[in-house]
């Protein structure tokens, strides 16, 4: 798994697969697609048809969702944030779930799910390497993926926490360079990006 997890928009189901590849190409070989459209559920079926990439969904809101996203080919879920009932559901489903927090009273409910990885979002707004470096004290044993803010100029701040073993971002994969099939640039972004270079 590399430590970085692209957040990806579809507007077309068939953007999955090129872009997926755009991905590989630049050595990252996990990706994220939310259901913030309608061709979020297609796209994750797409690109499961890659070898290689690992496929997540996010944006998962509701069980419901977690049935949806699963029946789709999804291997992990992320949420914006904590709910017990999706949590549960991801487990009944046998799926990796990180679900998002922004403060210690969302990581003492995770602590309570048995939970030992979350999402910080928006990480940015929060108060970004400092508010992270902050909560792991009291919670040592909690890993983070920062969200929301995160780009390739302040990457190499995020990564140098201890507590973070993966971050996430979209600057790679903009709905513009989507949307335009600049797939080269996607690869070339990644690899930076893999390389920890902004």
């Amino acid at each position: 798994m590399t430590r970085i997890l692209p957040v990806v928009v579809l507007d077309r189901a068939d953007q999955a697969e090129p872009l997926g590849a755009a991905l590989l190409a630049g050595g990252i070989d996990t990706m994220e697609i939310t259901l913030r459209t309608a061709a979020g559920l297609d796209g994750i079926r797409r690109a499961r048809s890659l070898d290689g990439v690992r496929v997540g969904a996010g944006s998962v809101l509701t069980p419901e969702h977690v049935d949806q996203v699963v029946d789709a080919g999804a291997e992990f879920i992320v949420c914006p944030g904590l709910s017990a009932a999706v949590v549960e559901r991801a487990r009944h489903h046998g799926v990796d779930i990180l679900p998002g927090v922004a403060t210690p009273t969302d990581l003492m409910a995770a602590v309570a799910l048995g939970l030992d990885r979350v999402k910080l979002f928006p990480a940015g707004l929060l108060g970004g390497p400092a508010w992270i470096a902050a909560l792991s004290a009291p919670f040592p044993g909690m890993r983070f993926v920062p969200s929301g803010g995160v780009t390739a100029a302040n990457l190499a701040d995020y990564l140098a926490i201890p507590a973070v073993d993966q971050v996430s971002g979209s600057w790679m994969v903009t709905r513009e360079l989507i949307a335009g099939g600049d797939w080269d640039r996607v690869t070339a972004l990644s690899a930076r990006a893999v390389q920890n270079r902004d």
